[in-house]
């Protein structure tokens, strides 16, 4: 289990540092929601060559291969209940690096997801 735990951070760590540059690429670009079809095409392309979406999706890729080694030897309703603790890393980042405010009452959700984490790891121990 503490194979699986370390591993699971590591991935989700990864994997949110990936979201957070992601984010940061995609940001630089505007609300592509309000695009038109020539502009969109236009941010693809551009989005080809920024570095903050290439290595976001470099670390997703991280994320996304040390999650398959998980899979390869931890029961799945083991691992996928431990990628919640992602919600911990990500609220960390998102406050730290992209300036966004989390409220009390989504810590407090996120602590309640995190106590249903360690139940859930917990059961596996026995």
């Amino acid at each position: 289990m503490l194979k699986t735990l370390l591993v699971m951070l590591v991935a989700i760590t990864s994997g949110a540092v990936g979201d957070i540059f992601l984010t940061q690429g995609m940001k630089s670009f505007g609300d592509i929601s309000a695009m038109g079809f020539k502009q969109i095409v236009a941010t693809i392309f551009k989005a080809l060559t920024n570095w903050r979406l290439i290595l976001g999706t470099a670390m997703q890729a991280v994320y996304f291969g040390l999650w398959l080694a998980v899979l390869s030897w931890e029961d799945l309703s083991v691992a996928l209940p431990l990628q919640a603790l992602s919600y911990i890393v990500v609220a960390f980042l998102a406050q730290w690096f992209l300036g966004e405010t989390v409220s009390p009452m989504r810590w407090g959700g996120i602590c309640l997801i995190c106590v249903g984490v360690a139940l859930v790891t917990r059961s596996s121990v026995g």
